[in-house]
């Protein structure tokens, strides 16, 4: 055809001049830098306190029955009553744990579906300063438990005021509705990705800092750095994030409205086929963060054990170059953006993190595993992917319900991940050590045959759509979510 012209983008549907009601959101497409320092230091805070607290607990719990802790281990086997003892101690360290993670999802995924929704219509910093603050106070509860020496029950009134505030889930909620605020739809995905690289690195140091620190020092002056991150963490909220949401309006915090919002972006309010594709794609992301979380939860015990035999040192290193694969695959996304549409590279990601997965299975010696780790570079290409289609699927006034919606699913896959995995590594090491591996990877096809076939029809629709159109017109198609612009194309009679 001859007389077309170039292709002019359309306005985004979130941005003010695609709102019937007036401007609702801000558009900085210079602004790089807003709300990945919140999430930067929420999420080294929340690794550092983990394990730290889990080691303290451990050594309070050793403390208390009479163990010295100085059973070897490793691939020395032992046995005796020091090492019944250990297993006790291990066994009551763990579930005191879980204890304390389940009261605060419990309290939190109330709080997080809560704050989510009325963040649509008050703005995004103050769900991202109420987190900050109750994780503050948690860390203040965690030292004074440590001072004192008072029972380790002490932690979960911590953990649950934690949770009444909204969690760190919550912040992870208010920081991608940010980034789905002030983004168009081409930029969106790489923004998402940089998010996502945030919670890589600041894992990849929190690792290093909090092990070596915690050897030299023992475990409460790191978490005075804790309690700093969280402060600091409201202070920038505060201070340096520019509010999103520019038209606001007086909304009841405590009220069932929140809730159903909720509800209705999953049900109702949107034509059938988006609705479908929206639930389509959180089951992908619930079924691929579940593999991700379960596979973290047995890893260290792959390694520990025969064949393998790793010390810490080479444990460290493993983690180091786990956590790079965010720094990695956000790199690869923003090179294969350039040629390929966002499905394929949600495709290729899965296919990494796969093959990672099945070399694992196999892994009898240090190079193998390496190896592994080094296959899965593009593991963490494929989140992002599907953060980013759920939130252009979203009405520009349903961002806040989407995510905090995602935040809980993602709670509940680190329960669902320890109640599967967990359970699944000691069953099946008298026959395939690796099997857990080779039935992550196998989980791992059903949100590649979820995110191929989606993307097979949103390609067909738009193409179907141009099709149909008789010459001379003008159509505007909209890829929502299988491209990352939307494009005004004009045909023209020869």
């Amino acid at each position: 055809m001859a007389g077309v012209p170039s292709e002019i983008p359309l306005p985004d549907p979130g941005s003010a001049s695609a709102s019937a009601s007036g401007p609702r959101r801000s558009r900085s497409p210079g602004a790089r830098l807003s709300v990945e320092p919140i999430l930067f230091l929420s999420m080294l805070a929340l690794v550092l306190q983990y394990p730290l607290s889990t080691q303290y607990i451990f050594h309070r719990l050793s403390a208390e029955l009479g163990f010295s802790g100085n059973r070897s281990r490793g691939c020395n086997s032992s046995g005796g009553p020091e090492a019944e003892l250990e297993q006790t101690v291990e066994t009551m360290t763990a579930h005191w744990n879980l204890y304390i993670n389940l009261g605060g999802f419990a309290v939190g995924l109330f709080s997080a579906t809560l704050l989510g929704p009325w963040s649509d219509h008050v703005g995004r910093r103050p769900i991202l300063i109420l987190p900050a603050i109750g994780l503050s106070m948690q860390a203040a509860i965690y030292l004074i438990v440590m001072y004192q020496k008072l029972p380790v029950s002490y932690f979960l009134i911590g953990r649950l005021l934690s949770g009444l505030l909204g969690d760190f889930n919550t912040i992870l909620a208010g920081c991608f509705s940010y980034i789905a605020d002030v983004s168009d739809k081409q930029s969106r995905t790489f923004r998402v990705a940089v998010l996502e690289a945030c919670l890589g690195i600041a894992g990849m140091f929190g690792s290093i800092i909090g092990g070596q620190w915690s050897k030299a020092q023992g475990f409460i002056n790191p978490f005075w750095l804790v309690l700093a991150l969280n402060l600091a963490t409201a202070a920038y909220a505060f201070t340096f994030v520019r509010e999103s949401v520019t038209v606001k309006g007086p909304v009841k915090l405590f009220t069932m409205e929140h809730y159903k919002s909720v509800y209705r972006l999953y049900t109702q309010g949107q034509e059938t086929v988006r609705r479908h594709r929206l639930c389509l794609y959180a089951l992908s992301l619930f079924v691929l963060v579940t593999v991700h979380f379960g596979v973290k939860d047995i890893l260290i015990l792959f390694e520990l054990s025969s064949p393998l035999c790793w010390h810490s040192d080479l444990i460290g290193y493993g983690s180091a170059v786990e956590h790079l694969t965010y720094l990695s695959s956000l790199l690869g996304l923003k090179v294969l953006q350039l040629c390929l549409e966002d499905s394929w590279i949600a495709e290729i990601g899965l296919v990494s993190n796969m093959a990672g997965l099945v070399i694992f299975s196999m892994a009898a010696s240090s190079s193998v595993m390496f190896t592994g780790y080094g296959v899965r570079f593009l593991a963490m290409a494929t989140t992002p992917v599907i953060r980013a289609k759920l939130s252009k699927l979203a009405d520009v006034t349903e961002q806040g319900a989407l995510f905090a919606s995602v935040a809980c699913v993602e709670s509940a896959c680190s329960l669902v991940s320890t109640l599967i995995f967990s359970s699944l590594y000691p069953a099946t090491l008298g026959f395939l050590k690796g099997f857990t591996f080779l039935f992550g990877a196998t989980m791992l096809l059903i949100p590649a045959g979820i995110i191929g076939i989606l993307g097979w029809g949103e390609r067909r629709s738009q193409y179907n759509q141009l099709e149909g159109t008789p010459r001379g017109s003008t159509v505007t198609i909209n890829a929502d979510s299988s491209s990352n612009q939307n494009r005004q194309i004009s045909q023209a009679v020869s």
